[in-house]
């Protein structure tokens, strides 16, 4: 569809976009996105991940003098994004059900004197019984639906609490919409347009090629993964990364591998206590740790620019939902890698979630997407270039020239591959001799036709960087927000480039808005100067007690695993996973306690007749009560007589 002419006579928007935002261009396309908004159209905007959808409705919300009202389904980012514009000077809040019923009727009353220019709200929110009633009352200017692939069945995220927006064009007629999101095909994007009943709408789509971003897939296997991840983590030391596991129990297993591989790495997952879930992201959001390993739950709203790297432990389930992931690395504009390591048995996990769905034609809509998947993994073809067919963007160049078909393969990933046993427990202050990289980000020279972004610019201080990061993090803990929302690491990054000494010269670093400015720029300028007097960042004291000695020293002292579990806030299964090792490598003796009641000569009778090579095999010859967490106990004690060959199940 044509974008038509939109009309200039607004008001300055560089102006509201230096002021606020502390930045002195738009991005490719925002400024027309806002410029219909502003003229009231209808408007849907497909933009990847990082390219600034948030600015398209925040800006106009402030100009207009009304209040946009955000439907989103990520509590998380409404959060975030309402403290992020109050620190720019921005008024914005949540409705959602985790406040009590004062707070909301507090922002209620607020909303309808019209003291927000922005009000967020979950799709649930907009559905309870009284909401259209009193949305009538506020000077809603329009409203603006983020993730919007979700309201189609076509997509790979279907929510139906989404298919109720169509009644924003019924009870507002005359107000606008505007519809966002990042990935949605051809038939999404109809999808859209249909089901939030758009009347002739401004569409904005940008091109699904992240050309900072390089696709790297590799198919391995079960016993050679873990060493990929500690190799590719060890070429990205120092930067934040983002590692996807596939279930519950391998996010736990993984964090364990790395603990012990002398990597700091924290788990994110739904079994968890939500205090220690939150604590989690926190520390990775602050810097203080650096790898998170999550399940699919991880991500969703989370607004962090600097990661340098998403690794993902298995086949993602569709296109889509691998482009949403992998794009959250990069969106800083920077470099960054997206690496997919997948196994053969890969095809097993996804059959077993395609199976569990009941309907019918949403079943095959997932078959489908995983046939996508799998073709896309074994393909010798430019990752880019299959990314932007999928999404219905033909590309004119055959070859991106930053992918692993394009171009040489990671040096990390070259390397000749050996099988070596999970490492022993080692401290982290010994893990430095242990295969180090460099920690300065590397990425292979881009075509001439399809430069990255970024590249160009000078390298930051690491010193100055740090102690800058100190500082941030003091800050947020101090204001009890993210890292991000006191300043993004783009911020910093170009504060160690231009050194600023005075006030005036502050103001023009990208980033820093009028509201900063004022709130944390004579500290800034102090930090600044601390550091030419000599300053540095405190440093950050490596733990010694590694995971598998910290359980053994548990162990000794007398604890359950139940109650090592506790202590170590860990899941059973990664406990049960470090004992396995700590019984294999000959450290800890079985004992009976730790497994079902008349269990071990059950299972060493089916190990001896059925093999260890499937676990499931073994379960299946044995009693219902004897469990996974049995049987891997008995196997390790097996192995460590040397009473079976070791094998990797």
């Amino acid at each position: 569809m044509p974008e038509r002419s939109l009309p200039e006579a607004v008001p300055n928007l560089a102006e509201a976009l230096r002021r606020y935002w502390g930045y002195h261009e738009f991005r490719p396309k925002q400024e027309n996105v806002i410029r219909s908004l502003l003229a009231a159209h209808d408007t849907c905007v497909v933009m990847p991940t990082g390219g600034g959808k948030s600015l398209c409705y925040q800006l106009p919300a402030v100009i207009s003098g009304k209040t946009a009202v955000v439907v989103s389904p990520l509590i998380a980012l409404m959060q975030d994004q309402a403290a992020q514009l109050a620190q720019m000077g921005i008024p914005a809040a949540v409705i959602n059900s985790s406040q009590s019923s004062s707070e909301r009727r507090q922002v209620m009353e607020k909303a309808a004197r019209g003291e927000y220019r922005l009000l967020y709200l979950s799709p649930e929110r907009l559905a309870a019984g009284n909401t259209f009633d009193w949305l009538a009352k506020v000077p809603v200017g329009f409203f603006a639906v983020d993730e919007a692939h979700c309201i189609s069945e076509w997509g790979h995220e279907f929510r139906p609490d989404y298919r109720q927006l169509s009644r924003l064009r019924t009870s507002f007629p005359k107000l606008p919409i505007a519809a966002f999101t990042a990935s949605a095909t051809r038939q999404v994007r109809h999808d859209i347009l249909k089901q939030l009943q758009m009347r002739e709408p401004d569409l904005y789509i940008a091109s699904f090629h992240r050309q900072n971003l390089r696709y790297v897939v590799h198919e391995c296997e079960a016993r050679t993964q873990m060493e990929l991840l500690a190799r590719a983590l060890r070429h990205y030391a120092g930067e934040s990364v983002i590692v996807y596991s596939p279930t519950i129990r391998r996010v736990e297993e993984t964090v364990e591998y790395l603990e012990e591989s002398g990597i700091a790495a924290v788990p994110y997952h739904a079994k968890m206590e939500t205090p220690l879930r939150r604590q989690n992201q926190e520390r990775w959001m602050s810097d203080e740790v650096r790898v998170l390993v999550g399940t699919i739950a991880f991500g969703l709203g989370i607004n962090k620019p600097a990661v340098r790297a998403v690794i993902h432990l298995s086949l993602p389930q569709s296109i889509e939902q691998y482009y949403q992931e992998a794009g959250r690395a990069g969106r800083d504009g920077r470099p960054a890698d997206c690496v997919l390591l997948w196994q053969k048995r890969d095809h097993i996990l996804l059959e077993y979630f395609i199976n569990k769905i009941s309907d019918d034609a949403e079943r095959e809509r997932a078959s489908g997407r995983k046939r996508v998947i799998s073709r896309f993994a074994d393909s010798h073809n430019c990752r880019h270039r299959q990314i932007c067919l999928h999404f219905g963007e033909t590309p004119q160049w055959e070859s991106c020239g930053n992918c692993d078909n394009c171009s040489a393969k990671p040096e990390w990933l070259n390397r000749k591959m050996e099988r070596v046993d999970l490492p022993k427990t080692r401290s982290r202050r010994d893990s430095v001799a242990f295969e180090t990289f460099p920690s300065t980000f590397r990425s292979l020279p881009p075509s001439e036709k399809q430069p990255l972004q970024g590249l160009a610019l000078p390298k930051v201080d690491a010193e100055l960087i740090a102690y800058l990061r100190e500082w941030r993090r003091n800050m947020a803990r101090e204001k009890k927000v993210s890292t991000f929302i006191i300043m993004p690491d783009s911020t910093l990054e170009e504060l160690c480039r231009r050194h600023p000494v005075y006030f005036a010269e502050l103001r023009q670093v990208p980033g820093i808005g009028e509201k900063r400015a004022d709130t944390y720029g004579n500290e800034i300028l102090q930090v600044l100067k601390n550091f030419r007097d000599g300053a540095r960042a405190t440093p950050v004291m490596a733990k010694d007690d590694a995971p598998a000695e910290g359980t053994l020293r548990l162990l000794n002292e007398g604890c359950s695993l139940e109650e090592i579990a506790r202590i170590r806030a860990r899941q059973m299964s990664s406990i049960v996973c470090t004992v396995e090792r700590l019984i294999e490598t000959g450290r800890v003796k079985l004992d009976p306690k730790w497994i079902s009641p008349d269990a071990q000569p059950l299972i060493e009778s089916a190990c001896l007749k059925q093999g260890v090579e499937r676990l499931r095999d073994i379960k299946d010859a044995l009693p219902p009560y004897v469990s996974f967490d049995d049987i891997r106990l008995v196997v390790a004690h097996l192995r460590a007589e040397n009473r079976i060959a070791v094998k990797t199940a």
